[in-house]
């Protein structure tokens, strides 16, 4: 015997299709939450990634600072220690050149002039003294341009101060002061005795010069 269905085909129909569309619509928003869940995680390990990359890059430069600081501290002490090493250089080629200085002074002043006094400053040195005669004035001027320690005497003021004395002329000169090499002088450097100071004829002969 045939069976006959009588029910609204039509309806069931329709009522299956909507569960079914509602399903698929159910499994895809759960699909794409999963999909924006998972993103959100990779985007949050990234991010977590490079903030350690840039705490670690922030360490390094921490510490490259403080080398830097350190490196300009020694740089400082360097400058320093450079400027150190330069005065004492130059405080023993000044020790040097006094000695010579002085046995210049003994050896280019006339035996009709006497200093009474001299001044350094830097370069330069002015002399005061007396003499017999503006002629041994020029005279001891000429001797100084000769001497390779000494050169470019210009002569600041000479006159008649002691009319009945010996030496009647007093003079005031300065001269521009050299450090010469071993092949312009044509002699060894001046020995120093052990104490530092000059050999004894020098400076006899300096006591000597001023005596006169």
């Amino acid at each position: 015997m045939a069976h006959i269905n009588l029910l609204p085909w039509r309806a069931e129909r329709r009522k299956q299709r909507e569960r079914e569309f509602f399903m698929q619509l159910g499994a895809a928003f759960v699909a794409a939450l999963l999909v924006v869940l998972l993103w959100v995680f990779w985007m949050g390990m990234r991010i977590d990634n490079q903030n350690e990359r840039n705490a670690y890059l922030q360490g390094e430069i921490k510490q490259l600072d403080e080398r830097i600081a350190k490196i300009k501290d020694l740089e400082k002490v360097r400058q320093r220690l450079l400027a150190r090493k330069q005065i004492i250089e130059q405080l023993q080629a000044n020790r040097s050149q006094m000695v010579h200085l002085f046995d210049e002074l003994v050896k280019t002043i006339p035996a009709s002039v006497r200093l009474t006094s001299m001044k350094q400053n830097s370069d330069s040195m002015v002399l005061y003294g007396v003499a017999q005669s503006n002629a041994s004035v020029a005279e001891y001027m000429r001797n100084l341009d000769a001497s390779p320690w000494m050169g470019n005497a210009d002569l600041d003021k000479t006159e008649i101060k002691y009319r009945a004395g010996r030496m009647p002329y007093t003079f005031g000169l300065s001269v521009k002061l050299s450090q010469p090499t071993e092949e312009e002088t044509g002699k060894t450097p001046v020995l120093l005795q052990g104490n530092g100071a000059p050999a004894a004829s020098g400076s006899a002969a300096v006591s000597g010069g001023a005596a006169k």
